[in-house]
């Protein structure tokens, strides 16, 4: 019988690496003082929501008994946080978001 959790802790890895990464822009808007003016920090804040509970679903995945439902939700939390980080790199790339 194939597991089910062989992908979680990928899942557990891209999400804390991105969750930390989250953590530092969200620092560095803060220590620059530009968070007042953008609404960056606003969209890190709930991509920093969606990678810790990302971490936290895959990691159950792993420990729990109901590890195949629970791995879903997870990638796609995972994958939700994902896109918003990318929307969120293309609105200031192209300098949409002030």
């Amino acid at each position: 019988m194939k597991e089910h959790n062989d992908k979680s802790p990928h899942i557990l890895n891209a999400s804390s690496n991105l969750l930390g990464i989250c953590f530092i822009l969200l620092t560095s808007l803060k220590v620059m003082k530009i968070s007042q003016t953008t609404i960056i920090d606003e969209i890190t804040t709930i991509a920093i929501i969606l990678f810790m509970a990302s971490c936290l679903f895959s990691f159950l995945s792993i420990r729990g008994n109901k590890s195949a439902a629970l791995e879903k939700i997870a990638d796609f939390i995972f994958l939700s946080g994902l896109f918003l980080l990318f929307i969120t790199t293309l609105f200031f790339t192209f300098d949409i978001i002030r």
